[in-house]
């Protein structure tokens, strides 16, 4: 069964062209290192709530807009091995490669799939 890795952050709306180009350079490394699928997602009907919502998840600004994003891997295993290669690419350092977002209001979690209609 497939598993997935969601993330939900705030990425300055200003910022969206560079936040697009950074994701899809993460996207070519996560499938050279085994995911199926990449998908990026910007906000553009995100409620605010008053209990709970995205933007009170990520504590997005006015400034601000909401993406939602995941990962699909073929298994837990091979999001295990990428995940860790991925980590180790030299893209992933922040000196050289800064995230265009406040990586601390990052929220993320891998899923086992239980429906995939």
């Amino acid at each position: 069964m497939r598993y997935v890795d969601g993330f939900v952050c705030a990425v300055p709306t200003d910022k969206r062209e560079e936040y697009r180009q950074h994701a899809e350079a993460a996207a070519q490394l996560f499938k050279k290192y085994g995911a199926e699928r990449v998908v990026e997602t910007w906000g553009n009907d995100i409620p605010d709530g008053e209990l709970t919502s995205f933007p009170l998840a990520v504590q997005c600004k006015t400034d601000e807009t909401v993406v939602f994003s995941w990962i699909m891997w073929p298994s837990k295993a091979a999001r295990d091995e990428g995940m860790a290669k991925f980590m180790e690419d030299p893209f992933c350092d922040p000196n050289e490669n800064p995230m265009p977002f406040d990586g601390k209001r990052l929220i993320y979690g891998g899923f086992e799939t239980i429906v995939d209609c």
